[in-house]
């Protein structure tokens, strides 16, 4: 697959029918670990679905202050599974207090979402903060490090032996990006919500997960942490991450597509993967 005009994709794998049938490396190799960026949000969520349906959380109308264990700001789990909280937040805005850009030079990221001014409507804005909070809440909920809780509930049945977490300063496993993980685990993910949670992520959940709670613009609609849209007519649903990291799956045509990138100072980066998937993936 000649991906040359596209930036600098690092490797894309598609599997259809649950066999690979596209498999490529640009940088590295199959065991190369790759930054998912903002993917690692959607993981949270799976996290949190699992965490349910244990009975260690009550569902996704707890509170953030339920799951933390101290006083919050007056949001559900729901709401910032939507990203449609009441925190002043937006990452598309510079001008936002709760720009993630002014959590990260912070030693104490939850102090930072927990201080935050608060708005008068609820309706979609992007805020990596919210998820942060939310991590750490289940974190608090698991009783272990998330990172551990992930490895033994999600990685290791899907055969996903390596991946690294990043953290906050505090310590706490960060779930506003970062994760590492191999092309072939970011697919596992995919297919696992193809297959409706394949026995370790409930079948109810994945289905909730993926209705639209929040529309972005006229073409994108968003579920708990997943995006919704179509790509030339395609029904979609993808985890996405600065540079045009993507893992999209088409249920209709029982595909799923990785696309791994480093085109992160690229203000197009996003429009060259949306290339990429109809004129490679869908259009190939």
């Amino acid at each position: 697959m000649d991906v040359s005009e596209y930036g600098e994709i690092t490797s894309v794998v598609v599997s259809r029918g649950g066999e690979v049938v596209v498999e490529e490396y640009y940088e590295g190799d199959a065991e190369k670990l790759h930054n998912t960026r903002s993917c690692t949000k959607t993981v949270a969520g799976m996290l949190l679905g699992i965490a349910i349906e244990r009975g260690i959380v009550t569902g996704v109308d707890a509170s953030l202050e339920d799951i933390l264990g101290e006083p919050a700001p007056p949001a559900t789990l729901r709401d910032l599974l939507t990203m449609s909280s009441c925190l002043d937040c937006n990452d598309w805005d510079e001008s936002s207090p709760g720009n993630e850009e002014l959590m990260y030079p912070q030693d104490d990221w939850l102090g930072f979402v927990l201080g935050l001014p608060l708005r008068n409507e609820r309706a979609f804005s992007y805020c990596t903060a919210g998820v942060v909070a939310l991590g750490i809440g289940l974190e608090r909920a698991v009783g272990e490090p998330l990172s551990m809780f992930a490895q033994r509930e999600l990685f290791a049945p899907l055969g996903v032996d390596r991946a690294e977490w990043q953290h906050t300063p505090l310590g706490q496993t960060s779930n506003a990006g970062g994760l590492l993980l191999t092309s072939r685990g970011l697919l596992s993910l995919g297919e696992l919500y193809l297959r409706d949670g394949g026995g370790l992520v409930s079948p109810a959940w994945v289905a909730e997960s993926l209705q639209p709670h929040a529309r972005v613009n006229d073409e994108i609609e968003y579920g708990y942490l997943w995006w919704l849209r179509r790509f030339a007519g395609e029904r979609c649903f993808f985890m996405a991450g600065t540079g045009g990291n993507r893992v999209h799956v088409f249920p209709d045509r029982d595909l799923v597509a990785v696309i791994t990138t480093t085109n992160f100072r690229r203000r197009d980066a996003n429009a060259l993967s949306d290339r990429l998937v109809v004129e490679q993936i869908l259009g190939g």
